[in-house]
């Protein structure tokens, strides 16, 4: 027999926990049943969560954002009005997270540079390369992603990279591209292109100062490798 969220000890029932313990102390699957609402005759909110999550945990939770509302909408019991609020909540913080980072105007470290691209590129279902350019003080005149690949590669020609570097009177340039594994760690074509960058760099007197690889929730920098 289902035990539906009625049955269970308020301090248990995920809305009721949200007040009492706040957002954090939720599960995913809690957050989400909040979001649903209700569940169906024959599975509490909490299962029918649980079902959605299960979907998409083989590519994360963030794979969501990259679902369209049709394809949300034909799992059982969920239905249109319930697709599109789990996807204006994923929205929202995107869109969230975004503007934090873009609020960052200088880049001093791998850790500030992967803080303020990973939102943009951290749930990107293919490789993404793009360059983040700075100035003499390490402020940050643009970020551009350059070209988008396939599930595993990219290509980025030295053109590309150093044209937007010269437009923009990059003092120095930061790589960035994603692995939409979720594992950030450098192939050896990353560090062999990271390498052809950095020569020609240094021949444009536009230092490649860094190369930022992002995973899901992590990132790798090549400086400090």
């Amino acid at each position: 027999m289902t035990m539906m969220v009625r049955d269970l000890p308020p301090e248990e029932r995920p809305r009721e926990k949200l007040l009492l313990y706040g957002p954090a102390s939720l599960s995913d699957t809690e957050l989400l049943a909040i979001l649903l609402r209700t569940g169906t005759t024959s599975a509490s909110v909490l299962e029918l969560a649980e079902t959605v999550l299960s979907k998409y945990r083989g590519k994360g939770l963030g794979a969501i954002m990259n679902m369209a509302p049709q394809e949300i909408a034909e799992i059982s019991g969920i239905g249109p009005a319930k697709a599109a609020t789990v996807l204006a909540a994923v929205e929202l913080g995107r869109r969230l997270s975004t503007r934090a980072a873009a609020k960052l105007d200088t880049v001093s470290s791998p850790a500030e540079a992967a803080a303020y691209v990973m939102p943009v590129l951290r749930y990107e279902l293919r490789e993404n390369f793009a360059v983040l350019l700075l100035d003499n003080r390490n402020h940050v005149l643009a970020f551009t992603i350059l070209s988008i690949g396939t599930l595993t590669s990219s290509i980025a020609h030295p053109r590309e990279v150093f044209r937007e570097a010269v437009r923009r009177s990059a003092a120095k340039i930061i790589l960035v591209h994603n692995h939409p594994s979720g594992d950030p760690v450098p192939s050896a074509d990353d560090i062999q292109l990271t390498r052809r960058l950095v020569n020609v760099g240094q021949m444009m007197e536009i230092p490649v100062v860094d190369h930022i690889i992002i995973g899901d929730g992590s990132f790798r920098s090549l400086q400090d490798e």
